[in-house]
């Protein structure tokens, strides 16, 4: 089987599925357009988020078996249509979940006990105490939108922290120890903080909106290791002007390029998110750890050879 790799990922792919007899190339540089010309040749590929699988992709690509997709998210591949070839989807979301977990907890605690902000303060001179008086997780309820491999791995994290935490999901009981379900509505009456582990869809573009933020009974605290289009930056600007949003942690945001490699529209609002004291802002680096590059790569590895064992 040719498999061709269309992002540069960890060298164990290369050895392990070669090693079983797998026959794999790698392109890096091509564009969309070239790439086009020699699809047809491979009936596997391993993508990230460089280069699109659309309709016309996979009509190109006719005899492709398997897409894997080094992630979670599948927003750049045409499901519905890949599906209907018959192609299987794979993708890695066990791989980074612990990445995101601790990016989410890591932020929040930067954000809500002001250490990025005093440490710069200190370092320029400036010695500030009441000034820089935190805000403690104890005593809060986290709310999850999405309970998944991320927001389980949330969940877990936070299980030292004294914190309640309550979850929303489109799937039926998935309460655990870690995390109790509840309807959108408790959600929204009781969190205080908010953070999002779904993916993008047409139900969930801009989920979060002027209406969603003003239905949260709470000032609250918003995290977004998600995507970007999930939320509507103008009303999450907004919300953080009025106070109704306490503080936002984004390592996702809506102008990125598809390619998520840098944004895509600079505007009014993205330069307030990269200027205000109330924001954290990360190049969508939740899910990208030493670790997590690995373990990614393993996952994917183990579910090609588990679907496609070569004789």
């Amino acid at each position: 089987m040719k498999i061709l790799q269309l992002d540069t990922n960890h060298p164990l792919i290369t050895e392990q599925l070669s090693a079983k007899g797998f026959m794999l190339d790698e392109d890096t540089t091509s564009t969309y357009d070239e790439v086009l010309e020699k699809i047809a040749d491979y009936e596997g590929i391993i993508i990230r988020s460089r280069i699109p699988v659309d309709q016309n992709f996979l009509e190109h690509a006719k005899n492709l078996k398997f897409i894997a997709r080094v992630g979670a998210g599948m927003e750049n591949i045409d499901v519905r249509f890949a599906e209907e070839r018959g192609i299987k989807l794979i993708s890695s979301p066990e791989g980074n979940r612990d990445s995101v977990a601790e990016h989410v907890v890591g932020m929040l605690l930067i954000l809500m006990h002001r250490l990025f902000i005093s440490s710069t303060e200190v370092k320029n001179g400036i010695w500030k105490r009441e000034e820089n008086r935190g805000d403690e997780l104890l005593g809060k309820t986290f709310g999850i939108i999405g309970y998944g491999n991320m927001g389980k791995a949330v969940a877990r994290r936070l299980s030292g922290f004294g914190v309640k935490v309550i979850f929303h999901d489109i799937l039926p009981n998935l309460s655990d120890e870690f995390a109790t379900q509840v309807s959108l509505e408790t959600l929204k009456n009781e969190a205080d903080i908010l953070s999002l582990h779904i993916p993008i869809t047409d139900e969930t573009y801009q989920l979060i909106d002027a209406q969603f933020i003003s239905g949260m009974k709470k000032d609250f605290y918003f995290i977004n290791t998600a995507r970007g289009k999930n939320v509507k930056t103008s009303d999450l600007v907004e919300a953080i002007r009025s106070a109704k949003v306490k503080g936002a942690c984004l390592d996702v945001l809506e102008y990125e390029k598809a390619s998520f490699e840098n944004l895509e529209i600079e505007n009014n609002d993205s330069a307030f998110l990269l200027q205000s004291e109330k924001v954290i802002v990360t190049p969508h680096i939740a899910g990208w750890t030493v670790q997590s590059k690995e373990k990614l790569a393993q996952v994917i590895v183990d579910k090609i050879l588990t679907g496609f064992a070569q004789d």
